[in-house]
């Protein structure tokens, strides 16, 4: 029973990220009305968490010194696909940008088992073939070729790629605590939006930009969301933190439903059932196994 208190408090902390995370589009699209275009907004959102969480890293930097280089790119890796799935959402539809995010557990697996050389239950690999199957059905829902149609789905789709690698390292490699982590992770976002924002839009008028927002995003996705989920990833498959994180599909979707109208045709409903069934299948041998 002790033994597995870490792992159900980890499951739990994942759940709400990823419910909080479900409404994470509304700052975005708020900061991009307010004129921070782009990647400005998730530029000052990274910074502002990176700033808030300065300071406790400052206390432990001998630990940061003594910590795996890999562990850390892989870290800060997990930053830049956040960062590329927050910039989405300025460009593509909620729904289809976190639809896209979330095939996480197909790439996942398969970096698991080609590159880890973890093994690999053959039900996880009809999961494989069922959430590519969904994405190519999602993408084709007007007939078109089934590929992403915008810099934004584009981002999303790499982000969740990117998600997959990033967690299969902290997984195998990092031994840094949540403050250090999630610093290195708001660092690694700050970093790829100082290289993206410029090329996506012009300069803002930082004078009128909402302080007051930025901080509260920054401080509650970016940093103590992260807080828990670095420490929660620690603990947890790198395929089960992509399922349970799917609470946020549910909520996105919902929200962005109800908040801004945007609804999925039936045939991309069908495409994003497949990559959440695609979700179910992939957790089910570990949950088998566990009985």
């Amino acid at each position: 029973m002790l033994q597995t208190r870490p792992s159900a408090i980890a499951t739990l902390i994942v759940i709400s990220t990823g419910i909080l995370w479900g409404f994470y589009w509304l700052p975005v699209r708020s900061l991009q009305t307010a004129g921070l275009t782009g990647a400005w907004g998730t530029l000052a959102i990274t910074g502002a968490a990176a700033i808030m969480l300065a300071p406790f890293v400052a206390m432990r930097r001998r630990r940061v010194d003594r910590s795996d280089l890999v562990a850390i790119v892989g870290i800060a890796l997990g930053g830049a696909a956040f960062a590329l799935y927050s910039i989405g959402f300025v460009y593509g539809r909620v729904a289809i940008i976190i639809l896209l995010f979330f095939l996480t557990p197909v790439w996942s697996t398969l970096i698991g088992r080609y590159i880890m050389g973890w093994q690999t239950p053959a039900l996880r690999l009809v999961a494989i073939a069922i959430g590519l199957l969904g994405l190519g059905v999602m993408l084709s829902a007007n007939g078109q070729v089934p590929i992403p149609r915008n810099i934004g789905e584009w981002m999303a789709l790499a982000s969740g790629l990117l998600w997959s690698a990033s967690t299969t390292c902290i997984r195998s490699k990092s031994r840094l605590a949540p403050p250090e982590a999630a610093f290195t992770f708001a660092g690694g976002a700050t970093l790829v939006s100082l290289i993206l924002a410029p090329l996506l839009a012009p300069w803002p008028d930082a004078t009128e930009a909402p302080v007051a927002l930025i901080f509260v995003t920054g401080g509650l996705w970016w940093a103590l969301s992260m807080l828990g989920l670095m420490w929660a990833t620690l603990r947890l498959d790198p395929a089960r933190v992509g399922i349970l994180l799917m609470s946020e599909v549910l909520i996105g979707i919902a929200s962005a439903a109800w908040l801004a109208g945007e609804t999925l045709t039936p045939v991309e409903m069908l495409g994003g059932a497949l990559v959440l069934g695609a979700g179910v299948l992939e957790i089910w041998p570990q949950r088998a196994k566990s009985v």
